[in-house]
């Protein structure tokens, strides 16, 4: 009881932070993007390789950074954008940085010398190759009797 009590209070306080800025929300708008969060993430897997899909709308291929450290592979982005406005009387300068992270255990049986990466139409697509021996592991169905 205490612990759902507590969630609720939890979660009212951004809510009253977020009404409380409201009035002033549209005055402070640049025209940037917002920050983006964790983007949606995609694994699938068939016999031959593991498949990652990361919806990244917005970014380009220069903004990745993919590494693979022992058993961990880490997708990572970041986007910087520069705004500036003359006016006569005034000279305004805005800048915005957006960035994330995540970070994936490896199975054993992936080659991590083949992963292989695509950014098009705002997705970024991972090729993570099996090894031969995970291949030819089959599922093998038993009848019960």
């Amino acid at each position: 009881m205490t612990t759902n009590a507590l969630a609720a209070r939890h979660d009212l306080l951004p809510s009253f932070v977020d009404d409380f800025f409201k009035p002033w929300s549209g005055l402070l708008d640049t025209g940037f993007e917002k920050k983006f969060s964790v983007p949606a993430v995609n694994i699938s897997e068939n016999k031959d390789e593991y498949a990652i899909a990361v919806a990244a709308p917005g970014l380009k291929k220069d903004h990745f950074k993919i590494d693979v450290s022992g058993a961990m592979l880490t997708i990572s982005a970041e986007k910087k954008e520069e705004k500036e406005s003359k006016e006569e009387n005034y000279n305004r300068r805005e800048y915005n940085y957006s960035s994330f992270s995540r970070t994936f255990t490896l199975p054993d049986d992936v080659i991590r010398d083949k992963i292989d990466a695509h950014y098009e139409d705002g997705v970024l697509r991972l090729s993570l190759p099996k090894k031969e021996e995970a291949k030819m592991h089959t599922i093998k169905t038993i009848a019960v009797k």
